[in-house]
């Protein structure tokens, strides 16, 4: 057959990762809308700064704590049913605040949007799983994850303009409106790979040659002439306790910790530390601060094109993809240097090296998919993002006892001890990058092993 003859393959998976992009940047929008009307609401409804405090911190409860919940959800409910569902009901409680009137009210509905939007991540990565390839997977992942970094750089002055216009009840609703109308969106165009109407054999047949989740349903797509639907197992209890037994994953479970830590500091106090502790004026602080994340948004983007070149280009897991992460958490350390400077310019240089560096780790999620058994990727993704957003709860509290006696140093030295930590549990607990492989697959005569070795060798 000449080349002119070979189909080549269709590129809609790259159709499906923008679909993931935009419903990230919703997903942070309705994340850090209440950052902005916070002052607004607080002097209409006469709330404390005590009660602030809370409501800022009633989403991270619900999210982490329904992370592994979520993660199961993901394993049996089918991404075309779970994320309109939780993207309608996130965006609803987002909506509801544009008619609270009351402490009670709000904290009721961060704590709904906490809860609705725990599955995201697990599902953005078993969407990303399922579409491509392993040799693109960091791309892809980069991609997605660069969405959080463009909202929190690029959707504050939108928000503010909204509420300039609408109030900070209109920005609650504007932003619930959006994310119900995605939801839609989302529902119409998402298919899964092997139920999308457009997608050629040939694009089926690249995903599945390197591991995506239509691996399986390769072969028989070509003897059957046509696709066939994965076999769906049911969630089993004792699959919880393989998520937490293996060193491997916590080695990227507490990595995830530490890099949440330093993204948590820029979501909470940095403003306050630019403003209150560094002198900045509100206008100047709000310029400055969106250096870092682009930096970050650059790390992110380079940490996953570069992976995965490195990946096609032959060389081995144990450097394309954990090279980018300890390379990233070494740079996050940068962060206490800005302990000994009072230049402005160089307090910046070293906060925009260190988000740099965390943009370097975020392709993290990419172990998950690379160590977890294929029936437990969302599974591992929740308990992953479980010990991740742990850091939303713990790290601001701490910086709070930290600086309480007017000193920011403490801090910045402690969020640069948790880079150390990740960079260590890198290191040290996450070890050759592999498969795990479960009992009931060791003891079918060796066959889970043969499998698993032959994909690390691919």
């Amino acid at each position: 057959m000449s080349s002119n003859n070979v189909e080549r393959p269709t590129r809609k998976r790259f159709q499906i990762l923008t679909l993931i992009f935009i419903s990230v940047v919703i997903n942070y929008m309705d994340r850090s809308n209440m950052s902005v009307a916070a002052t607004a609401l607080s002097e209409d409804l006469e709330l404390s700064a005590v009660q602030i405090g809370l409501i800022f911190s009633a989403f991270a409860w619900t999210y982490s704590a329904l992370q592994i919940p979520g993660g199961i959800f993901v394993d049996v409910v089918r991404p075309r049913i779970l994320y309109p569902i939780i993207l309608t009901a996130w965006s609803c409680a987002t909506l509801l605040q544009g008619f609270a009137n009351s402490f009670l009210a709000l904290l009721g509905c961060r704590m709904s949007i906490g809860l609705f939007e725990a599955p995201s991540y697990p599902v953005n990565n078993k969407i990303v799983t399922s579409w491509f390839p392993e040799q693109e997977r960091a791309s892809a992942i980069a991609v997605y994850t660069s969405g959080q970094f463009i909202g929190l750089a690029f959707l504050m002055p939108v928000l503010v303009t909204i509420q300039a216009y609408f109030g900070w009840r209109g920005l609650f609703i504007v932003s619930g409106v959006i994310g119900i109308v995605w939801a839609v969106v989302w529902y119409v165009l998402y298919r899964d790979p092997d139920e999308h109407g457009s997608i050629n054999q040939a694009e089926l047949e690249h995903i599945g040659a390197g591991g995506g989740a239509s691996a399986g349903n390769v072969a028989e797509s070509q003897a059957g002439g046509g696709k066939s639907k994965p076999e769906r197992q049911p969630f089993q209890w004792s699959e919880l306790k393989q998520a937490f037994v293996h060193r491997k994953l916590w080695g990227i479970y507490i990595g995830q910790f530490c890099l949440g830590g330093l993204l948590i500091f820029f979501l909470t106090w940095f403003p306050t530390y630019l403003v209150k502790y560094r002198g900045l004026d509100f206008i100047q602080s709000g310029f400055m601060a969106s250096i870092p994340f682009l930096a970050a948004f650059c790390g992110v983007l380079i940490s996953g094109f570069t992976s995965d070149f490195l990946v096609r280009s032959g060389v081995s897991k144990e450097i394309s993809r954990k090279a980018p992460v300890i390379l990233g958490m070494l740079l996050s350390m940068a962060i206490i240097g800005a302990n000994y400077t009072d230049s402005t310019f160089w307090i910046i240089t070293f906060l925009s090296i260190a988000f740099f560096g965390n943009g370097l780790s975020s392709i993290a999620w990419v172990f998950v998919s690379l160590l977890a058994p294929r029936k437990m990727v969302g599974l591992v993704g929740g308990c992953f993002n479980f010990v991740g957003g742990l850091s939303a709860v713990v790290v601001p509290t701490v910086i709070g006892f930290l600086v309480n006696d007017g000193d920011f140093r403490p801090a910045l030295f402690f969020v640069g001890g948790l880079a150390l930590v990740g960079l260590c549990s890198y290191l040290f607990l996450v070890g050759k990058i592999e498969p795990i492989v479960l009992p009931e697959r060791r003891a079918a005569g060796g066959i889970g092993t043969r499998v698993d070795a032959h994909v690390e060798s691919h």
